[in-house]
């Protein structure tokens, strides 16, 4: 553009002032090309601010509009035309200028700084009674709810993904010594054992369990 802004430019700049020089483009939504070559001009300087870019006029902006208030506008914004042209008699006949007429823009607040998320709390590990209780349900999971079945300790592991392996090592452990309704055996062949139920054998004392039972 040239240094003079055209009449839907100078609505821009004068938009703004009325603003004290600064706004977001969302609250005056201008004309993307106008509002371009105007900050191509240096007139206005654009910068984001949030999800929208803030609008500022610049010493260039401000200096033309003051020596420029009785600059054609578009003929439906005879009104502001008008009110300019009062403003222009006005700071002739005081000596003032636009920038103390409109005063300083109001310094902005800083951007709201996240809140922190809390940590969350870790879980409490389930007690004795209530493994007893998780390792009867999933048993029942694996067997379609019939008793007195071997269940893989793989499957039965599976079938427990919030446990991690010590903790559910340690209700085996506590079955065996004290629960006489469930089991733990051992198959002894080991072609009948793939990787998987090898690695999920519960070994107390060096010999692997590979299956439970439940018998009520």
């Amino acid at each position: 553009m040239s240094e003079t802004p055209t009449p839907a430019q100078a609505l821009i700049l004068w938009r703004l002032l009325g603003r004290q020089g600064t706004a977001l483009n969302n609250e005056i939504a201008p004309k993307k090309a106008e509002r371009d070559a105007l900050a191509k001009a240096g007139m206005l300087a654009v910068e984001k601010e949030g999800r929208s870019s803030r609008l500022t006029v610049t010493d260039k902006g401000w200096n033309w509009a003051g020596t420029h208030l009785g600059e054609p506008l578009p003929p439906t914004m005879r009104v502001l035309q008008d009110w300019l042209t009062r403003l222009h008699h006005h700071l002739a006949a005081t000596g003032g200028t636009l920038a103390e007429f409109v005063g300083p823009a109001p310094e902005r607040a800083p951007p709201k700084a996240k809140p922190t998320p809390s940590p969350r709390p870790s879980p409490r590990k389930p007690g004795p009674r209530q493994l007893r209780a998780r390792i009867a349900k999933a048993y029942l999971a694996c067997t379609g709810g019939q008793t007195a079945k071997a269940v893989r300790l793989s499957a039965l592991r599976a079938a427990l993904p919030d446990l991690d392996r010590a903790t559910v090592d340690a209700a085996l452990a506590a079955i065996l010594q004290d629960d006489e309704t469930i089991r733990l055996t051992r198959i002894s062949d080991p072609k009948a054992l793939d990787a998987a139920e090898r690695a999920a054998a519960f070994s107390p004392a060096g010999e692997p369990f590979h299956e439970i039972w439940i018998q009520a």
